[in-house]
């Protein structure tokens, strides 16, 4: 939309991981299109060096660095997002975002400054889950305020009560349950990540994520790449929690060939080779940006995938101990003569690194979808009506593995984590109970369907009919754009409006009080 001189800037600021990053660009080509809005991106300069060249050649959204230097903070040189560190060291990376403060803090202030930038006097700030400070700074500098989730709510409800809580260690037994989300039933240990389940409250995890949730009662409203209809237990925990007004817009779904600028296969290959099989024949198999699996996992793996004699998708990385980004040794990390048995037969397709994620999940030769459960990924696989064999790895996957299975009904767990023993028989049964006309993976595929069509409707805006993501979008930005005219109605400050202990005075607002 071409912007009219109306002096508002949205800022956004996704946390250095690419499953956060995405989510956050494609909303930002979001607001640029519906709004009149400037649209501004900050992040440190390696990351705004990739964001630029995936921008479309017509867009107007640009970039301000926030200075950063990794070796400063006891990180690799040239380390500045997720994907290029081990996983042990993503802490340290969060940790050196409080770094960011001070010149964020600048930044902000310069574009509500009249005297330094007069076409900025309004600016809303949408920043990432990780970044609870930036609640803190946008409350003092008296600017609107949003964290944009690239979660589901039910699964970062799980994360959240866990950080605030660490309820493991009131239980003796191996199970428990969150104190302020009952709803979500008991929690097995084996369903938390090894940092998680060491966790004791003085750990690195438990004192970054105590202070980064604490900051989130700074905020104005949350938004969530996920849809109300499913996921109103997660959307129930926030509203209760934080007492602040939570808007479901997603879908935010990647666009595809944007992303497409790793070493894998191009998507004309692949869909070349989908369009050789059969409707709902082919597994598709990845675990995301960040994650691999065991040597021993892998192997069990592709026995599994072997021995089912389904046509199938691996999106493979070098095992557990090596550098994920270093180069696939099949000879070393899969059965003997596993690659061209497959390769000969044409019944499978091992991709290194990456693959066109949202090509394949739309084709409809792909059948069901063995994921880590990062939500991207899922709500990719529910907006096709993809069903989901769960395997999830770290953080909140285990949580939304657990949603996906004992709430929306669209998905089998086939194991947990990185270091559980795992069996190809197993894992072949999995496969064989929701890719063939079982019972069970029948209801799985209906439900799964039935979800695609929650989803469409959510975004759909035609007829004057809105769905729910297209009104929540809507309503938010009805509600910033309420706040800046009552504030220039009364000249009066934002933390003494909306940022209130009770956040009473918000919530009349964004009810259109």
């Amino acid at each position: 939309m071409a912007k009219t001189g109306e002096n508002k800037n949205m800022v956004l600021f996704p946390f250095m991981a690419q499953g956060h990053i995405i989510p956050f660009m494609e909303l930002a080509l979001q607001i640029e299109q519906r709004t009149n809005y400037e649209v501004t991106i900050v992040n440190t300069p390696m990351n705004i060096k990739k964001l630029r060249s995936s921008l479309p050649p017509n867009s107007s959204i640009r970039f301000l660095e926030l200075p950063f230097t990794s070796s400063d903070h006891g990180l690799p040189p040239n380390t500045e997002n997720t994907d290029a560190l081990p996983y042990n060291l993503v802490i340290r990376l969060l940790e050196a975002t409080n770094s960011l403060v001070p010149t964020f803090k600048q930044l902000v202030h310069k574009l509500i400054d009249p005297q330094l930038s007069p076409r900025h006097s309004s600016v809303c700030v949408i920043a990432d889950l990780f970044f609870g400070w930036t609640a803190s700074v946008a409350k003092e500098l008296g600017v609107f305020h949003a964290f944009f989730c690239g979660n589901s709510g039910y699964g970062l409800a799980c994360y959240c009560s866990f950080w605030m809580n660490l309820p493991y260690r009131a239980e003796i037994s191996d199970e428990f349950s969150f104190p302020d989300f009952p709803e979500a039933n008991k929690i097995h240990k084996t369903q938390i990540s090894p940092q998680m389940l060491e966790a004791n409250g003085g750990d690195a995890w438990s004192v970054f994520q105590g202070k980064n949730f604490s900051q989130w009662v700074n905020t104005d409203g949350i938004l969530f790449n996920s849809v109300e209809e499913f996921d109103k237990l997660g959307l129930l925990y926030f509203r209760r929690k934080f007492g602040r007004p939570v808007w479901t817009i997603g879908p935010v779904l990647s666009r595809g060939s944007r992303a497409e600028k790793k070493v894998g296969i191009r998507t004309e290959l692949c869909r070349e080779w989908l369009n050789t099989k059969p409707v709902n024949s082919v597994l598709y198999v990845s675990f995301g940006s960040m994650n691999t699996i065991s040597a021993s996992q892998m192997m069990q793996l592709a026995m599994a995938l072997e021995a089912s004699g389904t046509n199938f998708i691996w999106v493979v990385r070098p095992p557990i101990g090596f550098d994920i980004n270093s180069e696939f040794k099949a000879d070393q990390w899969l059965p003997e003569g596993f690659e061209a048995r497959i390769q000969g037969s044409r019944r499978g397709l091992i991709v290194h690194n990456w693959a066109p994620q949202m090509e394949i999940l739309s084709h409809r030769a792909v059948s069901a979808f063995l994921s880590h459960c990062g939500w991207n990924s899922a709500i990719e696989a529910l907006s096709h009506g993809v069903p989901i064999l769960g395997w999830p790895m770290a953080g909140e996957q285990f949580f939304n593995s657990k949603f996906l299975e004992e709430e929306v009904g669209v998905s089998v767990e086939v194991a947990r984590g990185k270091s559980c023993e795992v069996r190809h028989e197993d894992v072949k049964a999995k496969i064989e109970l929701v890719m063939n006309e079982t019972e069970k993976g029948k209801e799985i595929r209906t439900k799964a369907c039935k979800v695609k069509e929650i989803v469409k409707n959510a975004m759909k805006d035609e007829h004057g009919f809105q769905g729910s993501s297209v009104k929540a979008m809507n309503d938010f930005f009805s509600v910033v754009d309420s706040v800046k005219e009552k504030i220039e109605a009364s000249n009066c400050h934002l933390p003494t409006m909306i940022n209130s202990s009770t956040g009473k005075e918000f919530a009349k607002i964004a009810s259109g009080a």
